[in-house]
């Protein structure tokens, strides 16, 4: 009787929140209850990864939120298809009320649906202990992550939508009464105090740094940055007294969805838990990202000739896609980079004739097409550290000039050695950057580095890096701008089906380190803490100083 009882409360959850049927994929037939799918490890484990499936796709080039702004820019004839490139549609104003794109409420237009992800966790916190063949710690620590990621997508959906539905504790009975199961939105402030009181519960439980078998789950180093994300966020005038915004939007009892006095002892919240999620970092070797291998074969001439330029173009080219970095805090490895869809394909430049011995123009995993916008472009900093704008020795009025760069024999090409062509055409703008424009954007008179090659970009029809008639039509990038960033220089290296796979960040030391700077500066105001932490970036990334260049 207990067992039917199990089973036709099962079947109840499935019609009511859609859960149980589509969580358990696992299991043939649906034959086995709950209670006998939570009794071995094994079992157990497929179950948290389903968990952790809801982390949003920012590697899925039609499912990332990072091109929400004008950055990218992608293949122009997929512009009108609402299953391609969604957030490049949800930037030109196309996105919808009645079938929203990137949905997370419902899972909508390629989201993730994130209250299906809230009831898989409510369903393991439950059943979890019945495991017989886990020790008490393993078993605390699972369920902590399990709490940590129910409280993340809490602050994930908090992000897209304001005041959202808190969770219910626990499963849900079917016959719980219709204010249990129709419940309100909660106020912004009362979200936040949930997010965070889950995620104090669930730190420490959680392992103090995730073993290398088990890279990729939550720590206690990933939580206390992200917790302090999310404080960082509370505090700032968006969420905290924003009468502008959301001066006029309120509940059904007719209070204000979001606080309406701002409160900046908030900022010393945020600011006290920056402070321990650096610690923790840094006690366990979190650190800036520093390339410390052996460059490529085909910059070796490169490091002997320009070496301190060529180290800190590899710092700022490899950050992303050097696996598992010592500056990485949190990143999803749950990608499946043999799909159609990843960014680390559709940015990817084919291998043009006359370089290697790789499959010439082969479009798998090599798309050409996600390339960037000259907004981007301009955004990036001249090699003074300034914006283009700020700095006097940039030209404005002759950035768009034809220029060709300095031969191979000019004294004045050796700082450029490995980072431009010698004695190649290209723009104004493209000259006198700093090392993240040449680590991250492929150019004119640059260079593309992949399929065991380095290539000599010249975005133009018919030469490397441009059109090629023999390709797919739409197969271009269209600004004449390629991202290198999301491509690891080892990729199609000797086969094109060989793709080096590496984490997509969630939060980097660098991340935090910037957010305190932002926290303590809206505190206090400007102060040497606040530069040395900007510094510390910036030095990185092979520019001045802010009180030297400011």
């Amino acid at each position: 009787m207990k067992r039917f009882k199990t089973i036709l409360y099962g079947i109840a959850l499935t019609t009511l929140l859609s859960s149980c049927a589509d969580y358990l994929d696992v299991v043939p037939d649906n034959t086995l209850t709950l209670e006998e799918i939570f009794t071995k490890k094994e079992s157990a484990y497929n179950a948290l990864a389903r968990v952790y499936n809801y982390l949003p796709a920012e590697s899925d080039t039609h499912a990332t939120t990072w091109s929400l702004g004008d950055e990218f820019i992608g293949r122009l004839d997929l512009g009108d298809d609402i299953g391609y490139l969604r957030s490049i549609r949800i930037m030109r104003g196309l996105q919808t009320s009645n079938d929203p794109l990137l949905g997370l409420w419902t899972g909508s237009g390629g989201g993730k649906h994130l209250y299906r992800g809230l009831n898989q966790c409510e369903v393991f916190l439950q059943y979890i202990d019945l495991v017989r063949d886990m020790t008490e710690i393993e078993i605390k620590d699972w369920k902590a992550q399990v709490k940590f990621l129910k409280a993340y997508y809490c602050w994930l959906l908090v992000q897209r939508y304001g005041p959202i539905v808190l969770p219910a504790e626990g499963v849900i009975d079917p016959d719980a009464s219709s204010e249990n199961l129709f419940r309100s939105r909660s106020k912004v402030e009362e979200c936040f105090d949930f997010i965070i009181n889950l995620m104090d519960e669930a730190i420490p439980d959680l392992s103090e740094r995730a073993l290398s078998n088990n890279l990729g789950q939550v720590d206690q180093i990933a939580a206390k940055a992200i917790k302090a994300k999310v404080l960082l966020f509370r505090a700032s005038p968006f969420y905290n007294g924003n009468r502008e915004y959301y001066g006029d939007f309120y509940d059904h009892d007719g209070q204000p969805f979001f606080p309406m006095e701002y409160d900046n002892e908030k900022w010393r919240e945020a600011i006290d838990a920056l402070t321990e999620a650096i610690a923790i970092a840094e006690a366990n070797g979190k650190a800036m990202y520093t390339y410390e291998k052996e460059p490529f074969l085909y910059d070796m001439q490169a490091f002997a000739e320009n070496r301190e330029n060529m180290q800190v173009l590899y710092n700022n080219r490899m950050i992303v896609c050097d696996p598992w970095n010592k500056e990485l805090v949190w990143g999803n490895s749950n990608i499946n980079y043999y799909q159609q869809g990843e960014l680390s394909s559709s940015t990817n430049m084919r291998l043009p004739a006359g370089y290697g011995d790789g499959v010439v123009n082969a479009a798998e995993f090599s798309w050409q097409w996600m390339g960037a916008t000259y907004q981007v472009l301009e955004r990036y900093y001249t090699k003074n550290g300034l914006p283009i704008d700020e700095d006097l020795t940039f030209d404005a009025n002759k950035m768009y000039d034809i220029v060709v760069t300095p031969g191979e024999n000019d004294p004045a090409y050796k700082e450029l050695y490995g980072i431009l062509q010698p004695g190649s055409e290209t723009l104004q703008m493209y000259l006198n950057r700093e090392p993240r424009f040449y680590a991250n954007m492929a150019i004119t008179g640059g260079y593309w580095r992949t399929h065991t090659v380095r290539i000599n970009t010249m975005m133009y029809q018919g030469k490397d890096g441009g059109f090629n008639s023999s390709a797919h039509i739409t197969d271009y990038y269209c600004t004449g701008i390629a991202l290198k960033k999301f491509v690891h220089p080892e990729s199609q290296s000797g086969a094109w089906q060989r793709t080096i796979k590496y984490p997509y960040p969630i939060v980097r030391l660098s991340d935090l380190y910037l957010m305190k700077a932002e926290a303590l500066n809206e505190y206090n105001g400007p102060s040497q803490e606040v530069y040395d932490l900007v510094n510390r970036v910036r030095r990185r990334a092979g520019i001045p100083d802010v009180e030297v260049i400011w």
